[in-house]
């Protein structure tokens, strides 16, 4: 069956955050869109290792303390246990994919001692 954010259940997380399971199982890829000047809070993964791929827009992403731009066509591995943020300065919205192995959940921690200044 092809997938599309047309028939991927989707979800809203943060504030007017989207996001579409394009799959769910031993990994989880998800299509997820941020509008301008929102952010997520930073949290680890004990077990899963992410992969963030930027489709449209441009993000900062925050990664055990350090920050990285991201662009179009560009990824960043996460780790597990690795606290990280991501977080859309720009003046638009940004879409990229998360792919996830194992699926994450059950398996955020929030770690609100790192949030930044």
């Amino acid at each position: 069956m092809k997938i599309s954010k047309q028939n991927a259940e989707h979800y809203e997380w943060g504030d007017g955050c989207d996001g579409w399971y394009l799959h769910k199982g031993d990994e989880t890829i998800i299509h997820e869109r941020m509008p301008p000047g929102t952010s997520e809070e930073r949290h680890l993964h004990e077990r899963a290792a992410q992969f963030f791929f930027i489709l449209t827009g441009r993000v900062v992403m925050e990664t055990d303390g350090e920050w990285l731009e991201l662009g179009p066509q560009e990824g960043l591995r996460i780790a597990p246990g690795t606290p990280h943020c991501i977080h859309n300065r720009s003046h638009d919205a940004a879409e990229f994919l998360v792919i996830s192995k194992p699926g994450t959940k059950g398996d955020r921690i929030l770690r609100e001692e790192l949030k930044p200044d």
